[in-house]
């Protein structure tokens, strides 16, 4: 039974008790392995575009002019992991050789002249203070509300660069990516996920950007901006899987992670939706490879899209000749990367077509995969599907079971986000992306709250179980497509300053 208080706090996560009840479940019984077959690999589930099929891609996106095109973008994480490094000096007064090195070119960060700013109000500055070697009073102005406030701002509203027209943050940065490759028809269609306590800043800076980007690049600019539904929300549980009180007296909800936005990308109607994380951004100057490989992962989507609703359109006929059976089964193989279940020449001629169907009508991705030079993690892999099929999914590390842990080893690509998607049927209305998302595929994470150690559960991630039952497609791209900033001081490397 819950009391009223957490009976009310149900209630605000549009939420019912045998919800939270689902939920408390998840962690008494966990989460079932997957059936991991094999890493894909070059050649092996990942395909390597020669420079003539990227350049007919290429030509195939840039030709299809009527294809209504969106760019999605996560953009509603907090900075503070960022500044993991600075946070600790600041706290404890302690350098160390990050912030040695913040500290040492921070001329070379976008947000000096701000920062100088807030602090000549006070009658100090960044040189005065770094002479003194007060890191204290220097990362405070940074990090808090005394100056930049960094460490509570979304990534997406950082100063990331120095650019000819001033500096610029991720989130306008992605505004002039969607100029190449998400226009259609002149306007720009552009979809952010935000946090409900940053919507308004994001309105501000955005209304900033318009009217200069309008004469700018002669174009018109559709945002749209959601955040993340409540209902999306999951309880907290202690160790021994009680569900946490908070101070009010009702549950202890979290966010279920970025699995959650499956609900928000599902209320967006595009032809094409390019997916790409909010600090995976570059100068200007640097992005040729990123337009080249859009395009082609693009027209890649487009060509594919367009034999599969040829061949869906075929099945609705009767009789289905024998050839065109073959035909759409040599498709699925060895185009769409499935194998088939090992009893698939027992199955009926109406269950061969049914199986077959249930391939080709379901929302497609093309996923951009990068070589892995680094240490192995979660990637692409081949994975076997409940109706016997193996096919091709995005895995994170926390879902690979210790027994297959060898197989990361043996990986050899990763996934950047690097995604274009196409959520419309062969007869042009929308799918509902619930339908095709693997409710299994979550996993529960230690968290902690206020000093008490908790349980979170992790909904099935936006590109992993989330997108379980899409028709996948694995490309390699390019490292320099993918330049991400998970620390402060990687805005210190090549492709994140000025060129000039």
């Amino acid at each position: 039974m819950f009391s009223e208080e957490e009976l009310s706090s149900i209630k605000a996560h549009n939420l019912e008790p045998k919800d939270v009840e689902n939920q408390v479940q998840k962690f008494v019984d966990g989460f079932k392995p997957l059936h991991i077959v094999a890493p894909a690999t070059a050649k092996n589930g990942i395909k390597c575009l020669s420079d003539e099929r990227r350049i007919e891609y290429v030509k195939t996106f840039e030709n299809a002019t009527e294809v209504r095109k969106l760019k999605f973008v996560p953009a509603s994480g907090a900075a503070t992991r960022m500044f993991k490094a600075l946070f600790e000096a600041m706290n404890s007064g302690k350098s160390s050789a990050v912030v040695d090195e913040f500290c040492n070119r921070i001329k070379d960060f976008a947000l000096y002249d701000d920062l100088q700013d807030a602090l000549k109000k006070d009658n100090t500055s960044i040189e005065e203070l770094i002479e003194k070697k007060d890191i204290t009073t220097l990362l405070s102005y940074v990090l808090t509300d005394k100056g930049l406030n960094y460490g509570s701002l979304p990534k997406g509203l950082l100063r990331f660069h120095r650019t000819p027209n001033g500096c610029a943050t991720p989130f306008e940065e992605h505004m002039k990516e969607g100029i190449v490759y998400g226009q259609t028809n002149g306007v720009v269609r552009m979809h952010y996920t935000v946090s409900d306590a940053h919507k308004d800043l994001f309105a501000i800076e955005l209304n900033k950007m318009l009217d200069k980007y309008k004469e700018l690049y002669k174009c018109k600019f559709e945002v749209e901006f959601s955040v993340q539904k409540p209902e999306t929300d999951t309880v907290a549980v202690d160790e021994n899987n009680v569900p946490v009180k908070a101070k009010n007296g009702g549950l202890q909800f979290r966010p279920g992670g970025h699995g959650a936005l499956i609900a928000n990308l599902n209320q967006i109607n595009s032809d094409i939706i390019f997916i790409k994380n909010i600090d995976n951004v570059v100068q200007d100057e640097m992005r040729a490879d990123t337009y080249t490989y859009k395009k082609a992962l693009g027209g890649m989507l487009i060509t594919y899209k367009r034999q599969i609703d040829q061949y869906l359109t075929k099945l609705d006929s009767r009789p289905v000749s024998l050839n065109l059976m073959h035909e759409v089964e040599s498709f699925v193989k060895d185009k769409l990367m499935v194998v088939l279940p090992e009893d698939y020449d027992n199955y009926t001629e109406s269950q061969k077509i049914c199986f077959l169907r249930g391939k080709l009508d379901r929302p497609i991705r093309v996923c951009g995969m990068v070589v892995n030079e680094g240490e192995p993690g979660g990637g692409p892999f081949w994975v076997r599907s409940a109706d016997g099929s193996v096919q091709l999914q995005i895995l994170e590390s926390t879902q690979i079971p210790e027994s297959k842990k060898d197989l990361m080893s043996q990986s050899t690509h990763f996934n950047p986000v690097d995604l274009v998607c196409s959520t419309v049927d062969y007869r042009g209305n929308k799918y509902d992306l619930t339908h095709f998302v693997d409710h299994n595929t979550g996993f529960i994470s230690s968290k902690s709250v206020e000093g008490r150690a908790i349980k979170a559960l992790e909904l099935p991630g936006l590109w992993n179980g989330a997108m379980s039952d899409w028709t996948t497609l694995f490309v390699e791209v390019p490292a320099s497509t993918f330049n991400p900033v998970k620390t402060v001081n990687d805005l210190l490397r090549k492709p994140h300053m000025p060129q000039c």
